[in-house]
C-alpha cells in the first residue's frame, strides 16, 4: 500500500508565508510525477504546481512568483512554499504523486495516489 501524508496548512494573515509538506510511505518502488491541487469550496479542484522527477516544475498562472514546489527524492517528499499569501488562496490543498509500487517480486503501475488534503486559510 501506498499513503500521502499533507501536513502544514493552517491560518495566516494576508501577505504571510506557510510550507506544506507531504510525505509518501509504503511499498514505494519509484515516484514520478508529483504536484499540489487545490479546492476551494464551491469550485473545481485546480492544479497550483507540479514536479518531475528530474526537477523540472511548472505553476498556475495565480501563484507564479510567490509559490515554490520541491522535492526530496531520498525522502520521498513532496514541498510547496507558499509566500505572499492572498485570501484568494484559501482553500484545501491535496498532493498528488504518480507512483510505482512494489508487490512482492512484482511492480504495479505507476498509478496516481492522492493525499487526505491540508486547509490553508488566508484572512484579509
Amino acid at each position: 500500500q501506498v499513503q500521502l501524508v499533507e501536513s502544514g496548512g493552517g491560518l495566516v494573515q494576508a501577505g504571510g508565508s506557510l510550507r506544506l509538506s507531504c510525505a509518501a510511505s509504503g511499498s514505494i518502488f519509484s515516484i514520478n510525477d508529483m504536484g499540489w491541487y487545490r479546492q476551494a469550496p464551491g469550485k473545481q479542484r485546480e492544479l497550483v504546481a507540479a514536479i518531475t522527477s528530474g526537477g523540472s516544475t511548472n505553476y498556475a498562472d495565480s501563484v507564479k512568483g510567490r509559490f515554490t514546489i520541491s522535492r526530496d527524492n531520498a525522502k520521498n517528499t513532496l514541498y510547496l512554499q507558499m509566500d505572499s499569501l492572498k485570501p484568494e488562496d484559501t482553500a484545501a490543498y491535496y498532493c498528488n504523486a504518480n507512483i510505482v509500487r512494489k508487490s512482492g517480486s512484482y511492480y504495479v503501475g505507476p498509478s496516481v495516489y492522492w493525499g487526505q488534503g491540508t486547509q490553508v486559510t488566508v484572512s484579509s
